[in-house]
């Protein structure tokens, strides 16, 4: 399997709110870092940053726009990443690199516009 296979696989988990899946998908000693805010590595620091933010949605939907791998294996996504919060979709445009090691994501980083989130998350929380 390919890593291309992979990160779609690991959007899958996303889409099914699926927090075990998405855990699954990271190494032991991940490094994720949702740029700008501050990163975190390892499972324990990983898990306690994004299973608070799925069990608030009622659903998720990433959408990917495109996606490439390069020789090294390492996944770019773009992609639109909506999540309903209390009724209402946000959307926020992300990019995404993921970089593998024995077929776990061991190095994820996603790039997006602070402003744009903030908005979007002040428009659905209220």
């Amino acid at each position: 399997m390919n890593n291309t296979t992979r990160a779609l696989q690991f959007i899958e988990c996303w889409n099914n709110r699926d927090i075990d899946g998405i855990m699954g998908a990271l190494s032991e000693n991940c490094f994720y870092h949702n740029i700008p805010m501050d990163p975190q590595k390892g499972h324990e620091q990983i898990r306690a940053y994004l299973e608070p933010f799925v069990q608030m949605t009622s659903n998720i939907e990433w959408i990917v726009h495109n996606i490439a791998e390069n020789s090294d294996g390492i996944v770019l996504t773009e992609r639109t990443d909506r999540f309903e919060v209390n009724g209402q979709w946000m959307d926020i445009l992300v990019m995404g690199v993921m970089e593998f090691q024995d077929g776990l994501i061991s190095n994820w980083r996603d790039y997006f516009d602070m402003k744009a989130y903030e908005a979007e998350t002040s428009r659905v929380l209220g």
